[in-house]
Protein backbone atom coordinates (compact mmCIF):
# COMPACT_ATOMS: atom_id res chain seq x y z
CA UNK A 1 0.00 0.00 0.00
CA UNK A 2 2.85 2.40 0.79
CA UNK A 3 4.53 1.65 -2.53
CA UNK A 4 1.33 2.63 -4.38
CA UNK A 5 1.28 5.94 -2.53
CA UNK A 6 4.94 6.57 -3.38
CA UNK A 7 4.29 5.81 -7.04
CA UNK A 8 1.30 8.18 -7.00
CA UNK A 9 3.42 10.89 -5.37
CA UNK A 10 6.22 10.67 -7.89
CA UNK A 11 3.68 10.60 -10.71
CA UNK A 12 2.12 13.75 -9.31
CA UNK A 13 5.55 15.36 -9.06
CA UNK A 14 6.35 14.31 -12.62
CA UNK A 15 9.50 12.37 -11.77
CA UNK A 16 10.51 8.79 -12.46
CA UNK A 17 11.45 6.09 -9.98
CA UNK A 18 15.02 6.42 -11.26
CA UNK A 19 14.99 10.16 -10.51
CA UNK A 20 13.65 9.52 -7.01
CA UNK A 21 16.40 6.95 -6.44
CA UNK A 22 18.97 9.53 -7.55
CA UNK A 23 17.53 12.14 -5.17
CA UNK A 24 17.71 9.61 -2.34
CA UNK A 25 21.27 8.57 -3.14
CA UNK A 26 20.19 4.99 -3.93
CA UNK A 27 20.56 2.87 -6.99
CA UNK A 28 17.40 2.46 -9.06
CA UNK A 29 17.60 -1.30 -8.46
CA UNK A 30 17.62 -0.77 -4.69
CA UNK A 31 14.55 1.48 -4.83
CA UNK A 32 12.71 -0.84 -7.25
CA UNK A 33 13.34 -3.73 -4.85
CA UNK A 34 12.06 -1.77 -1.91
CA UNK A 35 8.95 -0.76 -3.83
CA UNK A 36 8.28 -4.37 -4.83
CA UNK A 37 8.64 -5.51 -1.20
CA UNK A 38 6.66 -2.48 0.02
CA UNK A 39 9.10 -2.15 2.91
CA UNK A 40 9.95 1.36 4.17
CA UNK A 41 10.95 2.72 7.54
CA UNK A 42 9.52 5.98 8.86
CA UNK A 43 12.88 7.64 8.23
CA UNK A 44 12.91 6.48 4.61
CA UNK A 45 9.39 7.80 4.10
CA UNK A 46 10.48 11.17 5.50
CA UNK A 47 13.40 11.20 3.04
CA UNK A 48 11.07 10.37 0.15
CA UNK A 49 8.69 13.15 1.17
CA UNK A 50 11.56 15.63 1.34
CA UNK A 51 12.89 14.50 -2.05
CA UNK A 52 9.43 15.15 -3.52
CA UNK A 53 8.89 18.50 -1.77
CA UNK A 54 6.08 16.99 0.28
CA UNK A 55 5.27 16.50 3.96
CA UNK A 56 4.81 13.12 5.60
CA UNK A 57 1.91 12.61 7.98
CA UNK A 58 1.47 9.26 9.72
CA UNK A 59 -1.38 8.49 12.08
CA UNK A 60 -3.55 5.71 13.43
CA UNK A 61 -7.30 6.07 12.93
CA UNK A 62 -9.69 3.97 14.99
CA UNK A 63 -12.88 2.52 13.55
CA UNK A 64 -14.88 5.40 15.01
CA UNK A 65 -12.63 7.98 13.34
CA UNK A 66 -10.36 9.00 16.22
CA UNK A 67 -6.84 9.83 15.02
CA UNK A 68 -3.67 9.11 16.98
Amino acid sequence: MTAKKIRALIGYEGITQAELAKRLGKTPQNLYGQLSRDNFSERELEEIAKACNAKLQICFITEDGVKF
